[in-house]
């Protein structure tokens, strides 16, 4: 081993998470507890942290491919003896066979199991474990079963530890820059640059931050730098690899949407405010998700509302809920408080978590909101967008406690904004002789976007625009009797109330 390469293992194992994960484990075998599985993001790091801290007994490792390996010297001759001379891939390649031969383990042995999610669910597998629970008991050796998320059957459950190793803090990442600027030959980064770097790698495991950040270092005119554009597209990439997360990454901030006065008030100082979050989680037309919820014989949509109910209420996250007619901004609005405040908007797609085996939609779900854990720090700020939240279970509003904010279409003055931002964005310069009465700001975008896409004037594109006030009036009306007296006003200050509602004439042939 090299000397570089042993800093950068040397790094891995000093971390806080570490020192907690190796105190849990260390807790867990005093109690001679038989069977423990940990949630982790890096099972190869794990397996030598943890190798470290018991150099007196036989460790042993197993995977599908190789079979069982020995860890360190004591468990070579283990593993002959289990194997009696016979290749181990072939031996003890298949779990079940595996976990039959590692009941004869000698007292204090450590044995763990990659990729124990793959394996649990099958009925042989599930009934080893359970063969192994007393055996290991009286014995004081230890399965290990590792995975980045998994769900116990029900006939494990109470046979089974289950531990989740945490992704690495800011102190871990930080060690993480400085032995890769050192190999590097990178001069010492200011404590604000690193900080930034630290704040774009938070929320991946210490193998990819390392791999992510190595990528993204370059010589320009001779100096060693780090292109920090393409650190954060490398993170971006990294997060979207868990099912149902993306960032976004669009750069409007409040500046850029017209109207809404009120909540963008309110979320500023939320922002701006003492335990100000890190990240904003947009969850878009969230009734969908839970539709139907109560009476989801699966079960899947339970589990994942029963996970994100858990996680809210543990972490004590605050959130909000945006009501009212498409295009009125409600998306818009939650996209932009991340650029607004200088923290990332990261997307929660419910539906891109479910999945048709029993359990994997929960335990997707749960690692998503680990991603979210990390990359907020713990401070996050959720926000959902709703069309109809009378669908939305009771429990779940709850755990919304920064409010519901009514979202109505926009009176004429903030029309005469959103209109005067799309015609400057699409560089439309065309009058327009027609009234926008009742349009949304997406209406209106979208007529400046066909002028300029197209070539003609705003008149000639709004042949083409069915306004929801004319196409959905109904719902509309229902949404504003539903909020009025029940939900923030999201334009002005104070409850929503549909009598202040007024068709405001200006006289003049257009708005």
């Amino acid at each position: 081993m090299t000397s570089q390469q042993y800093r950068k293992q040397k790094l891995i194992t000093k971390t806080k998470g570490e020192k907690l994960m190796k105190g849990q484990f260390k807790a867990a075998r005093r109690a001679s507890v038989p069977i423990v599985v940990i949630e982790t993001a890096d099972q190869q790091s794990l397996i030598r942290g943890l190798a470290k801290c018991y150099e007196n007994v036989p460790v042993i490792k197993w995977d599908i491919l190789t079979g069982l390996a020995p860890v360190n010297q004591m468990a070579v001759d283990v593993i002959n003896s289990i194997c009696a001379g016979d290749d181990p891939a072939m031996a003890t390649g298949n779990p079940v066979e595996m976990l039959t031969k590692i009941a004869k383990v000698p007292e204090k042995t450590i044995t763990f199991m990659n990729n124990l999610h793959r394996f649990i669910n099958e009925a042989t597998v599930s009934q080893g474990l359970c063969n192994l629970r007393d055996i290991y008991k009286g014995s004081g050796a230890t399965l290990v079963g590792l995975a980045p998320s998994i769900t116990i059957p029900a006939e494990l459950e109470q046979d089974i530890m289950v531990l989740t190793e945490k992704l690495p803090d800011d102190e871990a990442i930080e060690k993480i820059i400085d032995s890769i600027c050192e190999d590097a030959g990178m001069q010492k980064l200011r404590d604000k640059d690193k900080e930034k770097i630290v704040d774009t790698l938070i929320g991946l495991s210490s193998f990819c931050a390392e791999q992510t950040l190595a990528t993204c270092i370059k010589k320009v005119d001779g100096v060693v730098v780090i292109d920090n554009k393409m650190l954060w597209e490398r993170k971006c990439k990294a997060v979207e690899q868990t099912p149902g997360l993306s960032i976004w990454r669009g750069q409007e901030s409040f500046d850029d949407i017209g109207g809404c006065e009120n909540v963008k008030a309110f979320t500023k100082a939320i922002i701006n405010g003492k335990d100000n979050p890190r990240a904003i989680v947009f969850m878009d037309e969230i009734e969908k998700a839970f539709a139907g919820a109560g009476s989801d014989s699966s079960g899947v949509a339970q589990d994942q509302l029963g996970s994100i109910l858990s996680f809210m209420q543990d972490k004590e996250v605050d959130g909000m809920i945006f009501v009212g007619p498409p295009g009125a901004a409600k998306s818009a609005i939650a996209k932009a408080a991340g650029n607004t405040g200088n923290i990332p908007t990261i997307s929660f797609d419910l539906g891109a978590m479910k999945n048709s085996l029993v359990g994997k939609s929960g335990e997707q779900t749960r690692k998503a909101l680990q991603v979210i854990e990390a990359i907020s720090k713990g401070r996050v700020l959720f926000i959902a967008t709703c069309n109809n939240i009378t669908t939305l279970p009771p429990e779940l509003r709850r755990r919304f406690t920064m409010g519901t904010f009514f979202f109505d279409l926009p009176i004429r003055e903030e029309r005469l904004k959103i209109w005067e931002i799309y015609q400057n964005k699409y560089s439309v310069s065309t009058e327009r002789n027609f009234s926008s009465e009742g349009w949304t700001g997406a209406e209106i975008k979208q007529c400046c976007k066909l002028a300029s896409k197209l070539n003609m004037s705003l008149d000639e594109a709004s042949n083409f625009i069915v306004p929801v006030c004319k196409s959905a009036a109904e719902q509309i009306e229902a949404l504003r009797r539903l909020a009025s007296g029940k939900f923030i006003n999201a334009n002005e200050k104070g409850i929503y109330s549909m009598n202040t509602v007024t068709v405001q004439k200006t006289g003049r042939k257009f708005e």
